[in-house]
């Protein structure tokens, strides 16, 4: 017994817009997961490390300022300097003055009179919020008792 398909049904019940949809979707997804991962790419840093260190996550209205070892700034790949950086801050500021985050990432080695800098830029033009990032401490090796020491 054979059965037969008749060509205008079998091309009817095969609908490829939702596939597209979700294709369009995941490529959406990837294009704004690399952005956010680039301004962590944009200047080699040591974080200094703490305790009770949280991952970063970044919020469409924070800022992401870094400080290399040699005193630049940077912000959304471009290396600015502090005066520059004011005005970026500034406009920032007018553009969302109750909302704007601006997260400090310094490089532990840094002068620390840089990141004092930036601290004193964002209390002047009132940041609402601003944060230092740091990494979480790795644990320190300990000494089991029944192993002995080095």
């Amino acid at each position: 017994m054979s059965v037969r398909i008749q060509k205008g049904k079998a091309l009817e019940a095969l609908n490829l817009t939702p596939l597209i949809d979700v294709v369009f979707l995941l490529l959406i997804f990837f294009l704004v997961a690399t952005q956010f991962s680039q301004d962590d790419q944009q200047l080699p840093i040591q974080l200094p490390s703490a305790k009770n260190a949280v991952p970063m996550t970044v919020a469409p209205e924070e800022l992401v300022v870094s400080i290399g070892q040699d005193g630049t700034y940077m912000l959304r790949g471009q290396r600015l300097d502090i005066q520059q950086l004011e005005s970026v801050l500034a406009q920032a500021i007018i553009d969302n003055p109750i909302q704007q985050t601006v997260i400090l990432r310094g490089d532990k080695r840094v002068e620390f009179q840089s990141v004092v800098s930036l601290i004193d830029l964002c209390n002047r033009l009132k940041v609402p919020s601003y944060r230092i990032t740091t990494q979480e401490d790795s644990p320190e090796p300990t000494l089991r008792p029944d192993l002995g020491g080095p």
